[in-house]
């Protein structure tokens, strides 16, 4: 494993389950084992660590929506899969809530994190923009509005209450929803 990949499985472990902001560079540094110059020249900064960890929490993200929404049929099936997808990721053994949330809420206005964040955030409306388009929603920028609500307040729930038990909940506000503009 490269030192790049000892530096990400270290703050990808360290940053999530104890905050990107708390856990220091020589912890980070110490966990991967490599030399403190190895993350200087990596990454430059822990700023471009941080943005390189949440952007590998957005690949994963997005690999397992993007596998749940492949697996259904229809437009409208498709949207609903993204609540799939979610709960696929919440499966994870250790999973303590959204790591964009955690992180935002260590972060300032302007700042790598606050950037990051609200380029996963754009990512996620757009999915359900695109989706909604193609359901045949006459509003797919409302309704993706509506569905991204749903989808943050599950991952909220998920996190605070310590368990997936919003997953149907949350799937069934999404179909209402999705009926609703459709129709």
């Amino acid at each position: 494993m490269s030192a790049r990949e000892r530096l990400l499985a270290a703050a990808d472990e360290l940053f999530y389950n104890e905050g990107v902001h708390t856990v220091g560079i020589d912890r980070i540094i110490e966990h991967a084992g490599v030399a403190k110059a190895s993350l200087y020249n990596t990454f430059g900064s822990k700023d471009e660590l941080i943005h390189a960890y949440l952007k590998g929490r957005q690949h994963q993200v997005a690999e397992r929506i993007q596998v749940a929404v492949d697996a259904a049929d229809t437009p409208r099936e498709k949207v609903l899969a993204v609540f799939e997808g979610q709960i696929a990721v919440y499966a994870e053994s250790g999973y303590q809530g959204c790591a964009f949330h955690r992180a935002s809420a260590e972060s300032r206005p302007g700042d790598r994190i606050d950037l990051t964040t609200r380029e996963y955030r754009a990512w996620v409306r757009s999915l359900f923009t695109e989706l909604a388009e193609q359901a045949g929603a006459p509003d797919p920028v409302m309704l993706a509005t509506q569905l991204h609500m749903v989808f943050d307040g599950n991952g909220m729930a998920t996190r605070n209450d310590r368990g997936p038990d919003s997953m149907p909940i949350a799937r069934a506000a999404a179909t209402i929803l999705l009926d609703a503009a459709l129709n």
